[in-house]
């Protein structure tokens, strides 16, 4: 009485409860694997680029630090610290995680 005969109906064979699921469901795998292959993948080779950056850094090497200032490092403390000429006669201590760029000697400074 309350329930009418279109609901109380089932699939013929039971089958086609599966299928649908499976078509529900595979608009997000694809989402996902999209979102994988276009953001989660560079992200993790441009991390994996960075900490290689920061971890051959050397004396001598000319740093950009994450507050922008240009140095040139003078001695590598430990594996946290690296100590920075920012002027002559001017040293400073630098988290390796502060550091935004790593320029090569040789190369000259932008304008």
């Amino acid at each position: 009485m309350f329930i009418t005969e279109a609901f109380a109906q089932t699939a013929p064979g039971g089958a086609a409860g599966g299928a649908d699921i499976l078509m529900s469901v595979l608009p997000f795998l694809l989402i996902f694997v999209v979102m994988y292959f276009l953001i989660i993948r560079p992200q993790r080779a441009n991390m994996k680029r960075r900490e290689e950056l920061l971890k051959n850094i050397r004396r001598g090497d000319q740093v950009v630090t994450g507050g922008g200032i240009v140095g040139k490092v003078t001695k590598v403390v430990d594996d946290h610290e690296l100590e920075v000429e920012i002027a002559e006669g001017m040293k400073v201590r630098v988290v390796r995680s502060g550091i935004s760029e790593v320029r090569v000697k040789g190369e000259p400074v932008k304008e």
